[in-house]
């Protein structure tokens, strides 16, 4: 079953705190975990996190920017969600009313995993598997996995995926009786941890 993410972070105090407040404590029950790290952030990560912007979501980007987050550019284009960046450079997109699927005004309301196009099959079922989540929507674009039809937060999977350099900064974490605790790797070759 998922749980959470893991985020590495340099300055975990830091990072608890505005993560806390970015998602107005709002994560549908799942945890977001800091661990400590030497790095700091290279590269684009291949998974983010999805914030709802609500109605007024020119506000709540400015209400990010005034916690420490910081605009990005990290060639997305003219979309209709804006590409910021929490105090230790990590990508997270604040996504503007109608965006499809969002089921909340506020808070957590997806985890976007980059996939390759050709894991665009094996991702998804090895996820389904792992944590208990079930696709409610496939398209051009991806799958979207949900714990119950009307959870708040999505599993969203599809291309492209980032080039892998190093280990992942954010990682999914699941609870798994049939595995032991530890850091496995997917089917794509992203690291995920396995809790008690």
């Amino acid at each position: 079953m998922l749980t959470g993410i893991v985020i590495d972070a340099l300055d975990v105090a830091r990072m608890e705190r505005f993560w806390q407040d970015a998602t107005r404590g709002r994560t549908d029950g799942l945890r977001l975990r800091f661990v400590p790290t030497a790095k700091p952030k290279a590269g684009k990560n291949r998974l983010h996190l999805d914030l709802a912007g609500g109605p007024d979501w020119e506000a709540e980007v400015t209400r990010l920017l005034t916690l420490g987050a910081t605009r990005v550019d990290i060639g997305q284009g003219d979309v209709p969600w804006d590409v910021l960046a929490d105090p230790e450079g990590n990508e997270f997109c604040v996504l503007r009313p109608g965006h499809p699927g969002v089921l909340a005004d506020s808070g957590l309301v997806a985890i976007c995993l980059d996939v390759a196009e050709e894991d665009r099959c094996a991702q998804p079922s090895f996820w389904e598997s792992q944590a208990d989540w079930h696709a409610v929507e496939s398209h051009d674009w991806g799958v979207r996995l949900r714990r119950r039809p009307t959870s708040t937060v999505s599993l969203v999977m599809g291309p492209p995926a980032a080039p892998k350099a190093a280990r992942n900064r954010l990682r999914l974490e699941v609870a798994h009786r049939d595995r032991r605790p530890g850091e496995f790797l997917d089917a794509g070759g992203n690291e995920f941890h396995v809790t008690d």
